[in-house]
């Protein structure tokens, strides 16, 4: 499946979408164990939170960290799915590249206000304490930023009439 936009004329695969939304995930994972390395913090310790949100019985098992990550990528790769589908396509239509970034920041923000200030003080509180609101926000932030940059990026594939207009 590739999804397409009639004033921009390329195509970007799912293949590359699912990458984006990859790249967000490990430039947050990235974020985390660098305030990881500079403060007591372990990012284990966030890996197994995010465990602990949806699985709470999984949370003190030894492999919770890990599982935590397999989440967070998870969710990361639906992100990049959901935004492409949802916003990207209309974005990259009218604005290209810049529309993407924007729109891609801004549902990340979107996401984190929603998280932090919803979701997880009713479903994990401890998650929220981990780091400074500023840092997650940060996190996020990263998030938009390098799926867009992978978006913005894709290799662009010739439409069947960009193809025919070639060959006159």
């Amino acid at each position: 499946m590739k999804i397409c936009t009639e004033k921009s004329r390329f195509s970007i695969s799912m293949t590359h979408v699912l990458l984006a939304g990859l790249a967000g995930g490990l430039a947050e994972v990235l974020w985390v164990l660098a305030w990881s390395a500079v403060t007591p913090l372990q990012a284990a310790t966030v890996a197994r939170e995010v465990t602990h949100t949806l699985f709470p019985a999984l949370a003190e098992t030894p492999v919770a960290a890990e599982i935590g990550l397999i989440i967070h990528l998870a969710i990361s790769l639906a992100i990049g799915l959901v935004f492409m589908r949802v916003l990207g396509k209309r974005l990259a239509h009218h604005y290209g590249g810049a529309g993407i970034l924007a729109g891609s920041v801004a549902l990340l923000t979107l996401i984190w206000t929603v998280n932090f200030l919803v979701v997880l003080p009713a479903l994990n509180p401890v998650f929220v304490t981990l780091m400074p609101s500023a840092v997650t926000l940060g996190s996020k932030t990263l998030f938009g930023i390098a799926m867009a940059a992978v978006l913005v990026a894709r290799p662009h594939t010739l439409t069947t009439a960009q193809k025919s207009q070639a060959s006159v």
